[in-house]
């Protein structure tokens, strides 16, 4: 189910002054939403709610912890995807504008709109295929790959503090629990991995 992030709930409270301290909302405990769930709709399982809930909410946060990481090295989430799709595509770090695209389920656009930012941030380089000049090629500079190393040194440090309260052992068997609930959405879902929308 989804949960209504603070600038959404913000967004439905009536105009204040501009001299008036708007008073902050503060999210309902996981107790709280599931009490208020069954209130409302009977036939809830409060112990998936729990579950599903909390995922959400650890995904929301992470989020915007990688948000603020990225942010502090200067490129955007979005910027920070293409980075990290040219790596994994391996070395020489190079694909198709239309690759790109569909990997990370953006319009052939919106990717144009980023590669013309990211070029002009000197993060990555787009030229002609030698072999094939109506072809263009997207390819990861050195200084984009540093940013992309020193963001997945600060994710690594941020990632390590969050799963400190875990054994080896717990950490194993919530991975594995994990992994099997996103085979279960990848097989009923299997178109969901892109977007419904482009975000920029």
């Amino acid at each position: 189910m989804k949960d209504f992030d603070g600038d959404e709930q913000r967004a439905i409270l009536p105009a204040m002054s501009d001299t008036t301290e708007q008073p902050e909302l503060q999210e309902p405990s996981l107790d709280e939403q599931i009490a208020a769930y069954q209130r409302e709709f009977r036939d809830l399982d409060p112990q998936v709610e729990q579950i599903v809930s909390a995922l959400g909410r650890l995904n929301r946060r992470m989020n915007v912890a990688y948000g603020r990481q990225v942010a502090a090295l200067g490129i955007s989430n979005t910027e920070w995807e293409v980075l990290k799709t040219l790596v994994l595509s391996g070395a020489p770090y190079r694909l198709g504008p239309g690759e790109l695209a569909k990997r990370l389920g953006l319009t052939p656009a919106a990717m144009t709109h980023r590669i013309d930012r990211m070029a002009g941030e000197g993060l990555v380089t787009r030229d002609r295929d030698e072999n094939n000049r109506v072809r263009v090629i997207v390819e990861l500079t050195d200084e984009g790959r540093a940013k992309w190393l020193e963001a997945m040194r600060m994710a690594t440090t941020f990632e390590e503090d969050l799963l400190q309260d875990l054994s080896g052992d717990e950490r194993g068997a919530l991975g594995e629990i994990l992994i099997r609930l996103l085979r279960r959405v990848e097989h009923e879902q299997p178109d969901a991995g892109g977007r419904l929308t482009d975000l920029d």
